[in-house]
């Protein structure tokens, strides 16, 4: 099965997500379900945009000159009187205008007086000004069904006074690495064993994009107990993916427990990451990725990312692509698309190849920057050959 196949079925898993109202901070990286309209205008009032006075500028023309400071208006202040011709009010920045007044003069161009104020310069009509409605206007559309949510579209919701937004829910993701020789960071290492990395880098790359990643460690490599743990968090999950157990070998814990039983294990023509499976387990979605570290994380990168955040209501569901000259050569399997690691810098023509094509060096592949696709039928790359890169960061 081509990867380009592969991926389109495990797309299919996963339908758009349902909408959900959720508070501003729980929305940052998610996408808006619905168009938002503004309730209020920006600015809801004409105010002012520096520490001055609110002057007639008709009134200051001929500066320098002396004039009488009638009141002060501090931000928030509601009952602000008209401006009197011939005098001006001390305002502070976010302070709304008085009737009468068309300008500010910054306090630097004056001496800053309390009682009578030396205007030092004149100003034209509308300097410092901020006018009602000159950012947002009131029953307008101001975020699009659509929109990635970063912080200054959330800082938008919450200036018009929107506290919580209809969004695509999160994807509560299950995810539970198997093998009877893993030991969890931090615990002594027996003889034989290695430490468990899987589930820590697949739970973080769910919650890099917007998803809820819950790990179920160290479940027993027994066929019973597997099937026994998914079914009991089944149903507050939308997806499982699991990590090992899915080779042809024997004691292939996935592949035994979910055989016959809703899920279709095959080879997918890339290296590395070749083991693949999907289908569906007791009414829940499943992936099963390849055991090691960096099988499981490009299987990630290539199935499963675009596949949550198509679900999320992305439009943009893959990776930045670009072209680059290789560093050095690199060989490739016939039959397969390779990924190997590699390191690319902004503003430059080159990419350097990091470490070789193993599944299992997760160091260079934390190095990394991004992924060198070698096309199927490409069996040897020379160094100065161009290659086509997939960007990570």
């Amino acid at each position: 099965m081509t990867p380009w196949e592969y991926r389109q079925e495990v797309a299919a898993l996963l339908p758009a997500l349902p909408v959900e109202s959720l508070p501003l901070a729980r929305c940052r990286g998610l996408v808006l379900a619905e168009d938002v309209v503004a309730g209020v205008s920006l600015p809801p009032f004409d105010n002012s945009a520096m520490d001055g006075y609110a002057v007639r500028s008709s009134d200051v023309a001929g500066a320098p000159l002396a004039l009488p400071v009638a009141d002060d208006i501090p931000a928030g202040r509601v009952d602000v009187r008209p401006l009197a011709p011939g005098t001006v009010q001390r305002i502070m920045t976010g302070a709304p205008m008085p009737a009468g007044a068309d300008a500010v003069v910054q306090v630097e161009l004056t001496d800053g007086g309390t009682d009578t104020v030396l205007i030092e310069a004149a100003v034209a009509a509308r300097t410092h000004v901020r006018f009602v409605g000159e950012d947002v206007t009131a029953g307008t559309v101001v975020l699009r069904a659509g929109t990635v949510l970063h912080p200054p579209q959330l800082g938008l919701a919450a200036a018009v006074g929107i506290a919580a937004l209809p969004v695509r829910r999160p994807p509560r993701v299950l995810i539970l690495s198997t093998g009877s020789e893993l030991v969890a960071a931090g615990e002594p290492l027996p003889p034989g064993h290695i430490y468990e990395s899987n589930s820590v880098l697949l739970a973080a790359a769910v919650e890099e994009i917007g998803g809820e990643a819950t790990v179920l460690r160290f479940v027993p490599d027994d066929v019973s107990e597997f099937r026994a743990a998914i079914t009991e968090h089944a149903a507050s999950a939308d997806l499982l993916v699991t990590s090992g157990g899915v080779s042809a070998g024997a004691y292939e814990v996935v592949k035994d427990a979910l055989t016959g039983h809703g899920v279709e294990f095959v080879r997918v023509a890339i290296q590395p990451g070749g083991p693949q499976g999907r289908g569906v387990f007791d009414g829940l979605p499943v992936v099963t990725f390849p055991g090691n570290p960096v099988s499981a994380a490009l299987s990630f990168e290539l199935f499963l990312r675009p596949a949550l955040l198509s679900a999320l209501g992305h439009t943009v569901v893959d990776r930045p692509r670009v072209r680059a000259t290789a560093t050095a050569a690199m060989t490739s399997p016939p039959n397969r698309v390779q990924y190997r690691r590699g390191r690319h810098d902004a503003g430059t023509v080159e990419v350097v190849p990091v470490g070789g094509p193993g599944s299992h060096l997760l160091a260079a592949f934390a190095a990394s920057n991004c992924l060198i696709e070698i096309p199927d039928g490409v069996s040897e790359v020379r160094a100065g050959d161009e290659v086509d890169l997939i960007l990570l960061d």
